[in-house]
């Protein structure tokens, strides 16, 4: 129409339906693309442990108008306790639920990964195409169009490409040189699986400290489940490896160095075998210097991991998802202006949520001897009688995000 602005309708391609794939269809099919989502998974992948929301994450959800959905499915978790090998708390820092301040080492918005992916899937599939059990396996970009071609030996044209296929990303992978380490390592390993509840197990997480930089958790999320999770510090090669062995494998690695380790481990270790699914992973950041080339982006863990010690590995996902698509439709006639813009206005938040993980902060709660374990509760103890937890929480103008803002964008109002 004469003297009016069109705005172009992109085809966009979203490699992996997670988090933050689905965020991406739910802001980029608003904006009027055309988005198809493909997933290697067979299905809806609705499964894993618990995760949450802070700060601008919370923030990101309000705005996809889900924050009550997200509301209604919360884990009750109230807080934290340090506990003995008889399962005594011997230190308990409660979740911050003012309303101000930041979280404490519970968010006010904890959630099962599952029903989160449930939540946007719902909210996005009758507006982006779905594909399961198919995924990208290269590609070829030109000029005007990137070529994928997908695991089912089948090909297909797109304006851009989008590798939301989380921290092991192959989009990744075929961007950067050969050889080329995007993870930052931090010396930790976890394991996590679920098994059936019983009645001890209350809605405080429970965290026991072993000798030799170990650490056992313990949650609950419904009444018939229960979260635990083994992680350990090893810089040894043997640690990195076990991660790509068969599951059995890796059962076998985990149960070997936690056989010692009292409180509940004989339990826990008997019901990894009738888990509904185990996940065994290296703690590590994705740490590259771009996060797009030509007419292929990344996003999410794929771009920017900041692992699960950051606390904010959803939210950044999250957040991710809302700056590349919006700037996406701001600039749809001008792709490399879009991508160029969420970089910038992206890679400070990025910075300040990987900068929050400090690998020897870290190692202060993973004490190598019960001498160490003992002062460490000790403090915390005393800590938590003088409710230092609670204030400095409360009193912090800042979360985990710092004072970075989610940006204000014309077309998600």
């Amino acid at each position: 129409m004469v003297g009016q602005h069109v705005k172009r309708s992109l085809r966009i391609l979203v490699a992996g339906g997670g988090v933050a794939g689905q965020a991406l269809a739910f802001w980029l099919s608003r904006g009027g693309h055309e988005v198809t989502v493909v997933e290697r998974f067979p299905a809806l992948r609705a499964s894993g442990a618990q995760v949450d929301l802070r700060g601008q994450g919370i923030d990101a959800v309000a705005r996809m108008g889900l924050l009550e959905e997200v509301r209604s499915r919360l884990v009750d978790e109230a807080g934290v306790a340090f506990v003995d090998s008889r399962g005594r708390p011997k230190a308990t820092i409660m979740a911050n639920t003012s309303g101000k301040g930041r979280q404490t080492l519970t968010s006010e918005y904890e959630i099962m990964r599952g029903d989160l992916v449930r939540i946007l899937h719902e909210a996005t599939k009758d507006d982006a195409e779905y594909v399961f059990g198919k995924g990208v396996d290269g590609f070829d970009q030109h000029a005007d169009k990137v070529t994928a071609h997908f695991s089912d030996g089948t090909s297909g044209e797109y304006d851009l490409l989008v590798g939301a296929d989380g921290q092991g990303s192959r989009i990744r992978r075929a961007l950067l040189p050969e050889g080329f380490d995007p993870y930052w390592r931090v010396g930790i390993h976890m394991a996590y699986w679920f098994v059936p509840r019983i009645a001890s197990d209350t809605n405080i997480r429970d965290t026991y400290m072993v000798p030799g930089g170990r650490q056992i958790m313990r949650r609950s999320h419904n009444a018939t489940e229960t979260q635990v999770y083994f992680v350990m510090r090893d810089a040894s090669k043997e640690a990195s490896a076990i991660h790509r062995a068969p599951v059995e494998e890796q059962q076998e690695f985990w149960a070997g160095r936690f056989e010692d380790a009292g409180w509940q481990t004989e339990r826990f270790v008997k019901g990894m075998k009738d888990s509904p699914f185990f996940y065994s992973q290296e703690i590590a950041q994705v740490r590259i210097d771009s996060w797009s080339s030509g007419r292929v982006v990344l996003a999410g863990d794929a771009a920017h991991c900041a692992s699960p010690y950051s606390g904010m590995g959803i939210s950044g996902g999250l957040v991710g998802a809302y700056v590349l698509a919006e700037e996406i439709n701001r600039s749809p006639g001008d792709l490399s202006a879009a991508l160029a813009n969420y970089e910038r206005v992206l890679r400070p938040f990025v910075d300040e949520i990987q900068g929050e993980v400090n690998p020897r902060i870290l190692r202060v709660g993973m004490p190598l001897n019960k001498h160490a374990i003992t002062a460490f509760q000790s403090v915390t103890a005393l800590a938590c009688a003088l409710h230092i937890p609670d204030l400095v929480a409360r009193m912090s103008k800042e979360d985990r995000g710092g004072d970075w803002q989610l940006p204000a964008y014309a077309e998600a109002a």
